[in-house]
C-alpha cells in the first residue's frame, strides 16, 4: 500500500524546503563576501587530488555552503515523494515540486561552472537569478499545499481586479529592482576572492547605484500606492497582513540598502541587503498569490 501523508504534514514539508532555499541564497552571498568564492577552486571535488578542503577558512566556508546545497537537495526530493504520498493527491503539487528537482539540480551545475570560470561575473548573477526563481516556486508550492488552511478559515472577499493588478505590478516590478541590484553588486568591490583577480562589470559603481536607487524609489511609490488601495478597498481585506509585511521588509529593505551604500558597503550590509532582498521577493510572490486567489468557499 502506497504510503500516505496528510495535507498538513506536505504543507510543513514544502515550508522546510522553502526555508533552506532562501537560507542557501544567503550563505552564498556570505561564500562571496568572505572572499571564500575559490576557497574550492575545482568542482565536483574541492581540489583536484581531494574532496575535503584542508584547515583553511574559505575552503570551508565554500565547502559549507556546497553541503547545504546537498540539505537542500534532500529537502526538494522529500517534497517529491511528500507530494506523491499526499492525501488527497493534486497533480499541480506534484508539478511544482519536481520544478525544485529540476532548478536545484540546475544550481548545482551552474554552481560548478561559475567555480570553473574563475568566479565569471555574469554567471555568477545567473546564480543568484536561478535561486530567485527557485525560491518563487517554493513559494507557489507551499502556498498551494496550504489550500485547505485557507478553505477552513473565515471567507472574505475576493480583491479587485484594480487591486489584483496593482498587486502584479508590484511583483513584476520587484524583478527589475532585484535585476538592478544585483548590477550594483556584480560592478562592487565584492568579487568574491581576495587573493586571485576577478573581472568585474562594466558599469561605473556610482552610475548603477543611481539607477538601482531610482527603481527603488519608484517601488516604495507602487508599494505605498497599493497600501492605500487595499486600505480603503474593502475587497482588499485579505491582503492587509500582508500589506504590513511587505511595508516593514521595504522600509528595512531600503534603510540597509541606502546605508550600506554611504558607508562604502560593508560586507555585513551588503549580506543583510541580500536576505532582504530575498525576503522582499518571496513576500511579494505571496502577495499576488492570495490577490489573484478566490474567496474560499
Amino acid at each position: 500500500m502506497r504510503p500516505r501523508l496528510s495535507a498538513d504534514g506536505y504543507h510543513r514539508i514544502c515550508g522546510f524546503a522553502l526555508a533552506l532555499l532562501a537560507i542557501i541564497v544567503v550563505t552564498g552571498g556570505a561564500v562571496r563576501l568572505t572572499g571564500s568564492g575559490l576557497g574550492c577552486s575545482d568542482w565536483p571535488t574541492c581540489e583536484q587530488d581531494q574532496f575535503v578542503p584542508e584547515a583553511d577558512f574559505h575552503g570551508w566556508v565554500e565547502f559549507g555552503n556546497r553541503l547545504l546545497t546537498g540539505l537542500v537537495s534532500v529537502a526538494v526530493i522529500l517534497a517529491v515523494l511528500g507530494s506523491m504520498a499526499r492525501n488527497p493527491h493534486r497533480t499541480d503539487l506534484v508539478r511544482l515540486s519536481w520544478g525544485l528537482v529540476a532548478g536545484v539540480v540546475a544550481q548545482i551545475v551552474l554552481g560548478g561552472t561559475v567555480v570553473l570560470s574563475h568566479l565569471n561575473p555574469w554567471l555568477v548573477l545567473g546564480h543568484f537569478a536561478l535561486s530567485i526563481v527557485l525560491v518563487g516556486n517554493a513559494v507557489v508550492l507551499r502556498h498551494r499545499a496550504g489550500d485547505h488552511l485557507r478553505a477552513a478559515g473565515p471567507s472574505t472577499p475576493t480583491p479587485s481586479n484594480r487591486i489584483r493588478s496593482m498587486a502584479t505590478g508590484i511583483t513584476l516590478f520587484s524583478v527589475v529592482v532585484l535585476a538592478t541590484g544585483t548590477l550594483v553588486t556584480g560592478s562592487g568591490p565584492h568579487a568574491g576572492s581576495r587573493d586571485d583577480p576577478i573581472p568585474r562589470l562594466p558599469f561605473a559603481p556610482p552610475d548603477i547605484s543611481r539607477v538601482h536607487g531610482t527603481t527603488v524609489v519608484l517601488f516604495l511609490a507602487m508599494v505605498a500606492a497599493l497600501a492605500l488601495a487595499v486600505r480603503s478597498d474593502p475587497t482588499g481585506e485579505r491582503l492587509r497582513p500582508r500589506m504590513q509585511a511587505l511595508g516593514t521588509v521595504v522600509v528595512v529593505q531600503a534603510a540597509i540598502g541606502w546605508t550600506q551604500y554611504l558607508t562604502g558597503v560593508p560586507e555585513l550590509l551588503v549580506g543583510l541587503h541580500l536576505a532582504g532582498a530575498t525576503a522582499l521577493w518571496a513576500t511579494v510572490v505571496s502577495l499576488t498569490l492570495d490577490a489573484r486567489e478566490a474567496a474560499p468557499t
